[in-house]
């Protein structure tokens, strides 16, 4: 299946080129894509974590929260959105969302933008469509700090405790 990327230079503008994740041609060097993550908080402060399908190539059955690559033409919100209804089912309004932060990686060649929603979410009503996901729970601070020490959550996920201190006061 293609799959479109917009390619970003350094200081994160659209460069007009396009390639297709899955094919032989890579990012050259000063070339990145745009992927999102995000952060959903509930009344009580609990962060939603999800469980990736034992299927995934990389870190089955580990812990994240809702993430993926931004496709040709979507803007970082779109893509968030796009992201949260495929993996969990629940569809967000961009008035729902509050931009945190960019960080750009180096190494993997991306800029990621990091979202805030907060939502009061029963487990019960999250539908897990595209297989990627396939269990959610929600964790308080504590114990988000003590799935990081047991690496129950993927190594890639960008924000930490004060990064989750800072969202509950957003």
């Amino acid at each position: 299946l293609m799959e479109l990327w917009d390619v970003y230079d350094i200081n994160k503008k659209f460069t007009g080129k396009v390639i297709d994740r899955h094919s032989d041609e890579r990012l050259k060097e000063g070339e990145y894509h745009l992927v999102v993550e995000a952060i959903i908080i509930n009344s009580k402060g609990e962060i939603l974590l999800n469980k990736r399908s034992k299927f995934k190539n990389k870190y089955p059955n580990m812990w994240e929260s809702t993430a993926g690559s931004c496709i040709k033409g979507e803007n970082s919100l779109q893509s968030m959105l796009r992201e949260i209804r495929e993996e969990l089912g629940v569809i967000f309004n961009e008035s729902d969302a509050v931009f945190y932060k960019t960080l750009r990686d180096d190494n993997a060649k991306d800029f990621k933008d990091i979202w805030l929603f907060r939502k009061d979410l029963e487990i019960k009503d999250l539908s897990y469509t595209d297989g990627e996901v396939v269990d959610s729970k929600w964790v308080t601070i504590d114990e988000f700090e003590k799935m990081i020490d047991n690496e129950e959550i993927i190594p890639t996920i960008d924000f930490d405790k004060e990064d989750y201190k800072k969202c509950l006061e957003l």
